[in-house]
């Protein structure tokens, strides 16, 4: 029973993260989770309580897998500016993975205090591992320049996000340009 549960459990994560990448919070609703599930609606609410609930849990499940995919790129790397390019590079690599395009959309919607201070502490956690790079290039304020620099992060994400016109490779270059060089290019 217990085995069962948790299979409808991660089938109702993964719906709500297509719906969540094809169509954003709104597309999140216990309806089209139960469609995409082929479980009954009212089944859906023993799983989850409220919309918040799935994206808590969507947060506590997918955050953690993608921090440590960014800093397995920045273990790789063998210099402090070669750790910035890689904690950049990586996080805009994983703006196209279905894990990151659900976490976008739940963070651009409206949210419950819980659900946003889950989101900001995963944020904070990816910010924490950029500070001792930035330290080692001299950065007087290291942890106030990685929030600056994850600002940056968040913007070419946004971007790609939009469709904008420049190509996804574009906007990581021009991040990373910025990361590592500031606006003097």
């Amino acid at each position: 029973m217990a085995e069962h549960r948790t299979m409808q459990r991660d089938a109702l994560l993964e719906a709500a993260r297509s719906l969540l990448s094809e169509g954003g919070t709104d597309a999140l609703t216990f309806p089209a989770l139960a469609a995409r599930t082929g479980l009954a609606r009212s089944s859906v609410y023993e799983y989850f309580r409220s919309r918040a609930a799935v994206v808590e849990e969507l947060c506590a499940v997918d955050f953690p897998v993608w921090a440590a995919e960014v800093e397995d790129a920045m273990e790789r790397a063998d210099t402090p500016q070669a750790k910035v390019e890689a904690y950049v590079r990586r996080q805009l690599a994983l703006a196209g993975d279905r894990r990151h395009r659900a976490v976008v959309a739940i963070s651009a919607g409206e949210l419950d205090p819980g659900a946003r201070e889950k989101i900001r502490a995963a944020h904070g956690g990816l910010i924490t591992m950029v500070v001792d790079a930035l330290a080692a290039l001299g950065h007087d304020e290291p942890r106030l320049t990685a929030t600056l620099l994850q600002g940056v992060v968040d913007a070419a994400v946004r971007r790609m996000e939009l469709g904008a016109a420049e190509d996804p490779d574009r906007i990581t270059r021009a991040a990373v340009s910025m990361a590592l060089h500031g606006v003097a290019g």
